[in-house]
């Protein structure tokens, strides 16, 4: 695509953007379609040629947007928001233009070191003491796995990354609300754990975390030979807020 196509398009496919954002309460907030409805207006197999981007934005307005969940929706109350906002989508699109690599700072300097003042902004606003870093994930699902991974390592000194968890001692435990999200569960499979290692402590009549019952439940486990490695904080019961880890 010639940069002057490309612009023409961007022009049409920001204006869709911007009256969708002024439009969305107008919409329905899920959509109608039932199972098959989509994939029926597909074509069953690929294209042997491509097709003008015009015919591709009507098919998306066509079949995609009457099959989509708008929560953005002024009127959506489930879960949680779709968590973007037009300077988002701004950000988004300079990002996908220069094909952004952040993985490293070689391969994107500037993103690091943005995500590094960012990170300490946050811990600023938070009131959290100098030492405190972080970085960011694409969704807390992730962020979670993550902490769970570091709370191993840390919990074993580094062993479990190295030899694997069955050579680097003893069962360790991760301890969360009755309430927690499902993330947790699935992160600690990822991380090794493995499910029958995960306690959930039962909550009290505001659905907090009965901190009499995660000390038995600590307790019962040092005595049986585990070692508890990181205890996991809710906000809500939707989505984890964190892990904290302790190997003693």
């Amino acid at each position: 695509m010639h940069p002057d196509e490309f612009r023409r398009h961007a022009h049409a496919l920001v204006d869709w953007m911007a009256d969708y954002l002024r439009d969305v309460g107008t919409l329905p907030i899920t959509s109608a379609v039932v199972p098959g409805d989509i994939r029926r207006q597909v074509p069953d197999a690929p294209p042997l040629d491509g097709e003008p981007f015009e015919a591709l934005f009507d098919d998306f307005r066509r079949i995609i947007v009457p099959g989509m969940t708008h929560w953005n929706h002024p009127g959506w109350f489930a879960y949680f928001p779709c968590n973007n906002s037009p300077p988002s989508i701004l950000g988004e699109m300079l990002t996908a233009a220069m094909g952004a690599q952040g993985m490293s700072w070689a391969t994107s300097p500037a993103a690091t070191e943005l995500e590094q003042v960012v990170m300490d902004w946050l811990r600023q606003m938070l009131g959290l003491p100098e030492g405190f870093a972080g970085v960011i994930q694409d969704t807390a699902s992730t962020a979670t796995l993550v902490a769970l991974l570091t709370a191993r390592e840390r919990a074993t000194s580094g062993r479990a990354g190295k030899l694997g968890l069955a050579e680097s001692g003893p069962a360790l435990t991760v301890y969360a609300s009755a309430e927690a999200h499902s993330s947790i569960d699935k992160a600690v499979k990822l991380a090794g754990y493995g499910l029958d290692q995960l306690r959930r402590i039962p909550t009290d009549e505001a659905f907090g975390l009965r901190p009499e019952a995660l000390g038995q439940a600590i307790a019962e486990d040092r005595s049986a030979g585990r070692v508890p490695a990181c205890v996991v904080a809710t906000i809500g019961n939707t989505m984890p807020l964190g892990v904290v880890a302790s190997a003693h």
